[in-house]
């Protein structure tokens, strides 16, 4: 295949400046690094000690219930403001809240802890995971639920976070939050997505962390290699003529949230010593879900985290003891090297995406006609542009890239039929930061979709 950019050939690529792609792991030194397993097993240990964290338990008893546990995560989230010089914002976002599993209105209250981007304060990356617990009957407030997999292990991660990645500057936002009750129905995450639309950020990732601290299930079916990443297919906010539109051009396996999910393969890949991706293209576990959902539904780009193997005799179980089985979901049931591992990719990634420009948002057309042009238009912080492709039988993209390090906004590729390829594009900055691939396909880009008037989602 010939590929001929627009633009002058002089003007169409950057110099060696920019980094391939698949090399942004050898850019920087490794962030990850600064995670500890001793922290993130006692703040386990810590979170579990407040006996239940269920979303309807106390909110006053300063050393049990929802209240006390909250109150624990903005005291960790102000020290690593402290060891940073203030550089993190502690906001508590609140509503009342009453559905299925409320009866009574209830105040929910996250807790989060803000990074801002020292060049793009409004472009943002999120870490989450929700500091709720539940027993058996989702309805039981008073009895013990330790919740030290589901999900003290995702709230230490964002913890964690915070504390390595507090000690760098971004040019972008990195946001920190512990959600409350995603056992009664992710009202915390529905909580979290309404506050970033408010503020009027443009999210450029969500990674969801929920259940990330084992690697044995309860059939005795172990895996501690891999971790699992579940992506939507068809967006969430997919309007009538979007939908229409996917029909006749492709994109059912290409959302953001699908493109992201392939990053984080590519970024695991990358470090032989921590875990493998496994991609898991659902939106959740089957008949389930999770706090990125309300996410997705708003247009974010949001993946979840969570283990290769889940143990459901230590989920959601009453501490007992039946038929010689123990069930409750307690920290010795844990694996805290599992645990560190998870922590240092959701490190690794949320460095990456911080220092990366937001991925472009590429348009192909090729209707009737022996050659392609792409198009999309300059991103804020990018310096340079990669073309990627794969067939629409192929699950990932290619090794090579198309057009590697392009200035250019556009490139025509002759004698390329596009009905026989998937393309996309990631940006780069200077010092060759880049970001997940975006592709060019309807709702290909990074962005909530425009709600028309007589569209349905």
């Amino acid at each position: 295949m010939r590929y001929i950019p627009l633009l002058a050939a002089a003007a169409a690529f950057a110099t060696p400046a920019a980094a391939d792609h698949h090399l942004a792991d050898e850019i920087a030194d490794d962030a990850g690094e600064g995670v500890s397993q001793e922290r993130l097993k006692s703040d386990v240990y810590s979170l579990v000690g407040f006996g239940t964290r269920h979303t309807l338990s106390e909110q006053d008893n300063p050393e049990r219930g929802i209240g006390a546990a909250r109150k624990w995560g903005e005291g960790e989230f102000r020290k690593a403001s402290e060891a940073c010089g203030g550089c993190l914002e502690i906001v508590l976002p609140e509503r009342m809240v009453q559905g299925r599993r409320i009866p009574e209105p209830t105040r929910l209250v996250n807790v989060v802890a803000i990074q801002r981007g020292t060049e793009r304060p409004n472009e943002v990356v999120i870490v989450q995971g929700h500091i709720d617990s539940r027993a058996t009957d989702a309805f039981d407030f008073t009895s013990d639920a330790p919740g030290a997999n589901d999900d003290a292990s995702g709230t230490a991660v964002a913890i964690e976070a915070a504390r390595v990645l507090s000690q760098r500057q971004y040019p972008t936002t990195i946001v920190y939050a512990l959600l409350s009750g995603e056992e009664q129905g992710l009202y915390g995450g529905q909580l979290m997505a309404d506050y970033a639309e408010e503020q009027g950020w443009t999210v450029k990732a969500v990674l969801n962390n929920d259940i990330v601290g084992g690697s044995c299930g309860s059939d005795g079916y172990c895996d501690a290699d891999h971790i699992r990443v579940f992506s939507e297919g068809p967006r969430a906010d997919l309007t009538d003529t979007i939908r229409a539109a996917q029909r006749r051009n492709g994109g059912e396996n290409d959302s953001p949230s699908r493109n992201l999910s392939r990053w984080l393969d590519g970024l695991a890949d990358n470090n032989a010593n921590g875990l493998d991706v496994r991609q898991i293209w659902r939106t959740d576990r089957m008949g389930r879900g999770g706090d990125q959902i309300p996410f997705l539904e708003k247009g974010y780009p949001a993946i979840r985290f969570s283990v290769a193997v889940e143990d459901y005799e230590h989920q959601h179980q009453d501490l007992r003891v039946e038929d010689g089985i123990t069930y409750g979901d307690t920290p010795d049931e844990m694996d805290f090297a599992y645990l560190a591992k998870a922590a240092q990719l959701n490190v690794r990634a949320l460095d990456k995406l911080a220092m990366a420009p937001m991925p472009p948002a590429p348009v192909a057309q090729a209707a009737v006609r022996t050659f392609t042009e792409i198009e999309w238009e300059p991103v804020e912080g990018a310096f340079s542009y990669t073309i990627w492709q794969r067939r629409p039988d192929e699950p990932y993209w290619r090794d090579e890239p198309v057009i590697e390090n392009a200035v250019a906004t556009s490139a025509r590729l002759e004698g390329v039929r596009g009905d026989d390829w998937i393309f996309g594009v990631s940006s780069s900055t200077a010092g060759g930061h880049s970001s997940p691939i975006a592709s060019a396909v309807p709702a290909g880009s990074y962005a909530p979709i425009p709600q028309e008037e007589g569209d349905t989602e």
